[in-house]
């Protein structure tokens, strides 16, 4: 089966290695960073990067393309996966992602930016978690239509499973208050995550849940 691609990969290792230096300033300066400290940081100069990449803002692009390239990458699967595993498989990857020091210390540093860079805020929201839904919205449709989840709102549904795999763990990050930090817990909180949307919208020949190794679900 063949899912909507978020992004194409960068195409050679140039691109690669000027996307990594864009997501590691990212998780540095936040979106103060310029072009110089991403030639800099990529090793190229100025120049190079404006007649590659066009602007700053492009090269941003592209960084959140790749970023939700990455967690959406379990949703790019053959057809014999069960429903079930697929989703499971994007809510362990999405938390892990999430959980990264340099994502959670880029999402920190934007939020802080917000009232001094507006457009460039908005920007990055449409870049990443707007098209992140989006992603998983298209996925859901193609799923509709093979008959494995049920026929309503991709949009609310892809909103409603990322609120139910985020939990309020970012929002325990973000007031410095104990949160899941173990991948065993993010794991146990991604199953009760996926059994629950799936028992709401999983057409019922594929509605059944794997069974839980471990039933100590709560967060303390």
């Amino acid at each position: 089966m063949q899912t909507p691609s978020a992004t194409s990969a960068p195409t050679d290792a140039r691109d690669q290695r000027v996307l990594e230096a864009v997501r590691e300033l990212l998780s540095q300066q936040g979106i103060h960073l310029s072009m110089d400290s991403i030639a800099a940081a990529a090793g190229c100069s100025k120049q190079t990067l404006y007649s590659r990449y066009g602007s700053k803002r492009e090269l941003l692009r592209q960084a959140m393309q790749l970023h939700v390239s990455t967690a959406t990458a379990a949703l790019s699967v053959c057809e014999e996966k069960p429903l079930h595993e697929t989703v499971l498989d994007f809510a362990i990857g999405y938390l892990e992602h999430r959980n990264k020091p340099n994502v959670r210390r880029t999402a920190q540093l934007i939020g802080a930016s917000v009232h001094e860079f507006r457009d460039e805020a908005q920007f990055m929201y449409q870049g990443s978690n707007e098209a992140l839904r989006n992603h998983v919205a298209e996925w859901m449709q193609t799923e509709m239509q093979r008959g494995r989840l049920k026929h309503d709102d991709p949009q609310f549904m892809a909103e409603l499973l990322i609120s139910m795999i985020a939990g309020q763990d970012f929002e325990r990050q973000r007031f410095h208050t104990p949160y899941r930090d173990d991948p065993q817990e993010r794991r146990r909180w991604a199953e009760f995550a996926t059994d629950g949307f799936l028992r709401a919208f999983a057409c019922t020949h594929h509605a059944a849940a794997a069974p839980n190794k471990n039933n100590t679900r709560s967060f303390s």
